[in-house]
């Protein structure tokens, strides 16, 4: 018996739990950026219309720094650029079912058990490699088949495909590492993550400035980076693409010598042994629940508050550059911003897209309570004199006071920098905060959908509030940009929030939004208090 022995039935078993997710989100991803092509056509039906649009998103930081360089004046070009978010999309889904597949099935034990069959040492984690590379792979060819089919280059099209690819690939391969190191599925998957963003913020940190930028080297340090510098559409470099091939292949040799060298449940890096005693504060609920949702609140804390440091930087620039360029206010209107000042169309804007990204801490903390159910960690605190509803709402709290507090640290880093940076703290403080905050009732209701399907649909949990998100994030990022129906818009709650500050701040929506949190929640926990545990 090989390492390997196995992988081929455990890769059988892998796609037959995936038959309905896997498909749809393969589907997806990579038709995704094919709705692209036909509003592009219709923004920008002239060479001098293309033009201006690649003048205005070069001389643009935030245009940069969100969806990377533009490397011609073609529609496709266009749409390849505008997909700059996808890639990330690719490689958190690669990422998120490694980790499923490897260390969950671990830490919930059915890895030991399928090991005292005829099965390999590293069977488990090539299973799982080989079938969400052949996912990403198929994202891939989608994207290049169905873009040559509408028309655009087959070079560039293949190109665009395989940087779509070799994100999910590259991410994967990572993914395989942290569920070697940690022998928490939760702590694998925050490692994985937390690498996803540091590529993100690399690459972000290396295209803001354009091409005159003196860190734009820093695209080398980072695999989101690496596929902007393959150039689809615009000369492509496909000798670059050795670069993320060779790093898969280190990240797959690592994470294959780290899980012959560990014990079947533990992890590279041990666990800190705790007190002898259990702290007064674990005596209930809520200090138990602070105790599982304390790191990842820091972490996203600190991730806020960076993010907050960056887009108030920006926004000083904002200002001089329509002065040479009045288009760019329309393309800002385009994204979804409000109709005041270009300065206020920004903040509308860049405050929609830190609540769609506070709603993913809102998701995983909703999920949290799952996890520990099907852990079966839940199951001895219900025991106990804990009910159900109190033992959820220990994690709510996270879930919807955590996600408030993230958002006013977004806010309060974003004011305090725009304000330090025109003069106007005074001003400018409480009215970028006050847009943040906006953002909550939409926020929660997200958290609120994946609380009922945690109470009503638990097998479906963790699918369904990543979906959720998933199709929320895409209509208020690109849905407006590219002019779709107003009817699918508005599936999104954060199309109902005001675009503040440069709009009117209604009372309707926000009751109404607060009025579906409600009923969407309490359908999570009463289907909570009549299901049976773990089995749903």
């Amino acid at each position: 018996m090989t390492a390997l022995t196995g992988t081929g039935g455990l890769a059988r078993l892998i796609l037959r739990r995936d038959r309905f997710l896997m498909p749809v989100w393969a589907l997806f991803l990579g038709l995704l950026p094919l709705n692209f092509v036909a509003a592009s056509e219709e923004l920008y039906p002239t060479a001098a219309d293309r033009l201006n649009y690649a003048r205005t998103t070069g001389e643009s930081p935030t245009f940069l720094a969100l969806y990377g360089p533009m490397h011609d004046t073609s529609i496709a070009a266009i749409v390849a650029q505008r997909s700059g978010f996808i890639p990330v999309m690719v490689a958190l889904f690669c990422a998120l079912t490694v980790v499923r597949h490897t260390r969950t099935e671990e830490e919930a034990g059915r890895r030991e058990l399928l090991g005292a069959t005829v099965l390999g040492r590293g069977a488990d984690l090539a299973a799982a490699l080989l079938v969400t590379g052949g996912a990403a792979l198929a994202i891939g060819i989608v994207l290049a088949g169905g873009m040559t089919a509408m028309g655009m280059p087959a070079a560039g099209s293949v190109a665009f495909g395989l940087q779509l690819t070799l994100a999910g690939w590259v991410f994967a391969a990572v993914a395989g590492v942290a569920a070697q190191l940690s022998e928490g599925a939760g702590a694998a998957r925050g490692i994985a993550i937390t690498a996803l963003g540091g590529a993100f913020v690399v690459r972000m940190a290396a295209d803001v400035g354009g091409a005159g930028n003196g860190l734009s080297w820093l695209s080398w340090l980072s695999p989101l980076g690496w596929g902007t510098r393959l150039q689809a559409y615009g000369g492509e470099r496909w000798w670059v693409a050795a670069v993320p091939a060779v790093a898969v292949v280190l990240l797959v040799a690592a994470a294959a010598y780290l899980t012959a060298h560990r014990d079947v449940g533990a992890g590279i890096l041990p666990p800190r042994p705790g007190p002898a005693e259990a702290a007064p504060s674990l005596r209930g609920p809520i200090g138990l629940a602070w105790r599982l949702h304390s790191r990842g609140l820091y972490g996203w804390l600190a991730g806020f508050a960076a993010l907050g440091v960056v887009w108030g930087g920006v926004a000083g620039t904002v200002r001089d550059m329509v002065a040479d360029n009045p288009d760019l206010e329309e393309i800002f209107a385009r994204l979804g911003g409000g109709t005041g000042g270009i300065v206020d169309v920004y903040f509308g804007t860049v405050m929609g897209m830190m609540g769609v990204i506070a709603a993913g801490y809102a998701v995983s903390a909703t999920l949290k309570m799952r996890s520990e159910e099907t852990a079966q960690r839940a199951e001895p605190v219900l025991a106990t004199a804990v009910g159900r509803v109190r033992w959820a709402a220990s994690h709510l709290v996270f879930a919807l006071l955590g996600t408030a507090l993230v958002q006013a640290v977004g806010g309060l880093a974003t004011g305090l920098t725009h304000g330090l940076n025109t003069g106007d703290l005074g001003g400018q403080l409480p009215r970028v905060t006050a847009a943040a905050l906006a953002q909550l009732p939409a926020v929660w209701l997200v958290a609120a959908v994946t609380l009922a399907i945690v109470g009503l649909a638990p097998r479906f949990s963790a699918a369904g509030g990543w979906g959720v998100l998933a199709v929320a994030a895409v209509l208020t990022l690109f849905g407006g940009a590219f002019q779709a129906d107003q009817w699918l818009l508005d599936v999104s709650p954060f199309t109902h929030i005001p675009k503040l500050p440069g709009q009117d701040a209604e009372l309707a929506p926000f009751a109404w939004l607060t009025a579906l949190v409600l009923a969407a929640g309490a359908a999570g926990l009463a289907g909570l208090r009549r299901r049976d545990l773990t089995l749903g």
